[in-house]
């Protein structure tokens, strides 16, 4: 609590002097040093807590809104002139006080760059750039300070209104110039509330925590270790890129939380040629005091040979000073490690070499280690590896710090001297042996159902006993056979005991029959096609295979791929031409297939001359010229018909139930007589009795006074 009011002098004191002073005077003693702690302490920003950004128009009604409900508006010119200068001032500056409040939380909430940790400040300008997100900062300051000038001015030009309408057209000036200042600042707003919904999906990450780093190139297995060592979901495809932003998992090694981060994949090219999804990894390989794990697809199913990533690791070694640093060898279940070539192995060992020199220590089994992630296999131990070595190291920069003497001389560790040289063995009771020998002897002997599974076969071939726990005189009657009874009768007795061997001669013969029946259909078939019929047979077969294929390559990409025209087709894959060449080629006649092809790809209107006339095929030029007048004769002709067609409103139709055209008019009009005046009541139905003043004068009208207000 003390350190927020501490933090926020920040900015003009900067001294610690001061701020040692500023401690001893807002703590007791006994807190002074908690006080301190939490002033060296890096600021940490919850991003998701950032109020929302309006933009200019809701702010402005948001701020104009609240002027109208929370100061008077009842005015008359008959008060006294001072009355009224109060009236119009409490206006001006009440709405300048809601302007300051709105903008100085979006000021203040927004991180500065300076303030947070360099990590946090270096990702924030790779992702937003940080002059644009400093201007748009300035450009909101500017306006709450235009904005308190304005006030200040017209508050002071309303001390001298001679009258209501100067006071009130100076009060309309001042609520006007202050909302064109904030329109001006829209664009702003919108950026700044962009980058809010985006800080707000950012990675909780602790920069001063215990930390994993997973770095290498795109699609080596990184998103796949940090599942299987995590409580993380991250998605893993087999192509690269998959993972465009960091990734947060966390894992426990020796009752400590550590945080693993998963990072985007880098490419071996220049600093400036990276793109933000690089810059995010090259960001947290800069800023965090990590174990850094780089991961090395020594297989090449990931689309880059060893030698690219070897030249990936030389080309960023720097940025692994002072870190321990573990090359994992990923994807040993594809290409073991001993099948490598000799260059490639050299590449693997200068990579080894370079990591030893950041070791401390470490063993060189420590530092090069095999793994994979789809077996499982070393898995834990590359976790367990990097863990152990960011813990050395941690311990270790602590014991070089100068506020270990401080602790130490907290500690005392108490030796025991021996008082003589006999030795004194400690002393088991026999009891306590015996109990524990007879309960390992019971632990050895006893086997649970899981034991018994795997040793009958497994899941889905072995089944459980469920009599063997049964109590009866001898242990052999638990699995005797026990008979069913159907209807009186015992089911044994109607059951053939051959019958499995005769259903085996059955399938013995039916497999027999169906062997022969293909047989004879294969030679019916070879018998009936020609030598040139088998080879247009094969055409087709391959032709089938090749459109099978492309369907179903269109079918994988669609959702990526947008529908072109067949006036943006440039290619003219599928024309009626290729259709007939292919066709020739086949030795087919092709002019039929090209006739219906090129009907059914006419028009609507055409269609439907057609199906009125189905002589319109034989058409000449001219009737085709005329071709829109007889469609529209045509539509016109079938509405007549449709319209002779149907009966009067008081045609008698049998079944209706009148006598005559005479007494269903009658019907009719008291029909229509009858629903009148809830037509003129706009309900539904008899059964309406919905209240369409969902919100009634009396309740909402006026202004609210300072009673109760639960009842609105």
């Amino acid at each position: 609590m003390y350190a927020d009011v501490v933090l926020g002098f920040r900015q003009k004191h900067s001294r610690p002097s001061f701020l040692r002073r500023l401690v001893s005077l807002l703590n007791p003693p006994k807190r002074r040093l908690d006080c301190l702690h939490q002033l060296a302490k890096m600021v940490q920003y919850n991003f998701k807590k950032i109020t929302v950004v309006p933009n200019g128009k809701t702010f402005i009604d948001i701020i104009l809104s609240r002027t109208q409900r929370q100061t008077p508006t009842v005015v008359h010119k008959g008060y006294k002139i001072n009355r009224l200068r109060q009236f119009y001032m409490r206006k001006v500056k009440y709405t300048q006080t809601n302007f300051h409040e709105k903008l100085s939380t979006i000021i203040e909430e927004f991180p500065r760059l300076e303030q947070i940790h360099p990590f946090y400040g270096d990702l924030l300008h790779v992702l937003y750039n940080k002059d644009h997100y400093k201007l748009a900062l300035g450009q909101v300051n500017t306006a709450r300070n235009l904005i308190s000038k304005i006030a200040k001015d017209y508050v002071k030009l309303l001390k001298y209104g001679d009258s209501l309408y100067r006071c009130k057209c100076l009060k309309v000036a001042a609520l006007g110039r202050m909302c064109t200042v904030l329109k001006r600042i829209t664009p702003s707003l919108a950026y700044l509330e962009q980058i809010r919904q985006h800080m707000a999906r950012l990675p909780s990450i602790d920069p001063n925590t215990r930390t994993v780093l997973i770095c290498g190139y795109p699609n080596v297995g990184k998103s796949s270790f940090m599942n299987k060592v995590t409580r993380a979901d991250v998605d893993v495809q087999p192509y690269a890129f998959t993972t465009k932003s960091l990734f947060v998992g966390h894992t426990d090694y020796k009752y400590l939380r550590y945080q693993v981060i998963d990072t985007p994949g880098i490419l071996d090219r220049p600093f400036e040629d990276r793109n933000i999804i690089e810059m995010c990894s090259i960001t947290a390989l800069a800023h965090l005091r990590a174990a850094v794990l780089f991961f090395l697809d020594i297989s090449g199913s990931c689309g880059y040979t060893i030698a690219q990533q070897a030249a990936l690791f030389h080309s960023i070694k720097s940025l692994f000073l002072n870190k321990p640093l573990v090359i994992v060898c990923n994807k040993t279940d594809l290409m073991p490690m001993e099948n490598i070539s000799e260059e490639d192995r050299k590449l693997v060992e200068g990579m080894k070499a370079e990591a030893m020199k950041t070791a401390m220590g470490a063993s060189e089994e420590a530092v090069l280690l095999k793994m994979s992630t789809l077996t499982e296999e070393g898995v834990m131990a590359v976790k367990n590896a990097a863990c152990e070595r960011l813990l050395d190291q941690r311990v270790e920069a602590k014991m070089k710090s100068k506020k270990i003497n401080d602790h130490l001389n907290r500690f005392h560790v108490a030796m025991p001297k021996p008082r003589d040289n006999i030795e004194r063995l400690p002393c088991i009771p026999q009891v306590v042996l015996e109990a524990r020998a007879k309960k390992a002897v019971e632990m050895e002997k006893r086997k649970t159902e899981k034991d018994l599974e795997e040793e009958n076969g497994g899941a889905g071939v072995y089944s459980a006993s469920l009599r063997k726990n049964y109590i009866l005189q001898h242990d052999e009657w638990k699995d005797d056979i026990l008979p069913e009874f159907l209807d009186g009768h015992n089911v044994a007795d109607f059951i053939d005991p051959d019958i499995m061997l005769r259903l085996e001669e059955l399938e013995r013969e039916e497999k027999v029959r169906l062997a022969k029946a293909k047989e004879d259909d294969v030679e019916m078939d070879v018998e009936e096609l020609s030598e040139e019929q088998k080879l247009q047979l094969a055409a087709i077969r391959k032709k089938k295979a090749v459109l099978i294929r492309e369907h179903r390559l269109k079918k994988t990409v669609a959702q990526n791929r947008s529908t072109v025209p067949r006036k943006f087709d440039k290619d003219k894959k599928y024309t009626t031409k290729r259709m007939g060449r292919e066709l020739s080629a086949l030795g087919l006649d092709p002019s039929s297939a090209v006739d219906r092809a090129r009907s059914k790809s006419r028009g609507r209107k055409r269609d439907r001359s057609e199906d009125g006339n189905n002589d319109a095929m034989d058409v000449d030029d001219e009737q085709q010229s005329n071709k829109k007048q007889r469609v529209r004769s045509k539509s016109r002709s079938m509405s007549v018909a449709r319209s002779a067609s149907r009966p009067p409103a008081d045609a008698v139709v049998p079944g209706d139930g009148f006598k005559d055209s005479t007494q269903k008019k009658s019907a009719l009009k008291i029909s229509h007589g009858s629903h009148k005046k809830r037509d003129k009541n706009a309900r539904k139905g008899e059964a309406d009795r919905v209240i369409p003043t969902l919100r009634p004068k009396h309740l909402f009208s006026g202004k609210r006074g300072k009673g109760k207000t639960d009842r609105r």
